[in-house]
């Protein structure tokens, strides 16, 4: 009696990869009206029309998304060698932590058009900011330490419950916040963003709850 030939499963590894492939190619498509608008500035390596601007830097985000692939190789290779466990795991969610987290500090710390004259102003009444964020922006701020809360618990084992990611990111954001005002960098300090952010923190934490470091 034959028996069925069973097909091995691709790693995960590989799994992930295309998976962070068909994303990137997928933002590319869909955003390539504002990747291209940048596209001249960053190719010629030119500071102005790139780093300061919101198409220019997540341009360049998924531009160095192979470097930071091969950086967490890298680094499981290390751990690997000696011997160490859950190298992948572990690389991955440092790479992971850093490299999604500082574009978007990046944008969030980029100055306005009156920085060092106009004065930090604050909006501190929960809610009243919610609604003028619109989609784009709720979605934005959800994004801001998403990968902290997504990577974070994964690394260290000191974070894997919700009530520490939730004060992980009320944390990070208030200190954005409060870095926004006291450089006065022309934006406004809202109560509203450390909300969201820390939404997105939980959110992205919650996703990742089955990797957790325990």
């Amino acid at each position: 009696m034959s028996h069925p030939t069973t097909v091995s499963a691709p790693p995960r590894r590989l799994l992930l990869l295309g998976a962070v492939l068909f994303c990137t190619s997928f933002l590319l498509y869909e955003f390539r009206g504002m990747f291209l608008m940048a596209a001249p500035a960053c190719m010629a390596g030119r500071w102005h029309g790139c780093y300061d601007t919101e198409n220019g830097v997540v341009l360049m985000t998924l531009v160095w998304l192979p470097v930071a692939g091969l950086v967490a190789w890298g680094l499981a290779s290390v751990r690997r060698a000696g011997g160490g466990a859950a190298a992948w795991r572990m690389s991955i969610a440092e790479v992971g932590m850093v490299y999604g987290t500082a574009p978007w500090l990046w944008l969030t710390m980029m100055p306005g058009p009156g920085a060092g004259i106009v004065p930090g102003r604050l909006s501190l009444i929960p809610l009243a900011d919610l609604v003028g964020m619109g989609w784009l922006g709720i979605g934005g701020n959800l994004l801001v330490l998403a990968a902290l809360g997504f990577f974070g618990p994964i690394r260290f084992a000191a974070l894997a419950s919700v009530p520490r990611i939730l004060a992980l990111g009320v944390g990070c954001s208030a200190l954005i916040e409060t870095a926004q005002y006291v450089l006065q960098l022309d934006r406004v300090s809202s109560i509203d963003d450390v909300l969201v952010n820390a939404t997105g923190t939980v959110l992205a934490g919650l996703a990742s709850r089955r990797w957790w470091r325990r």
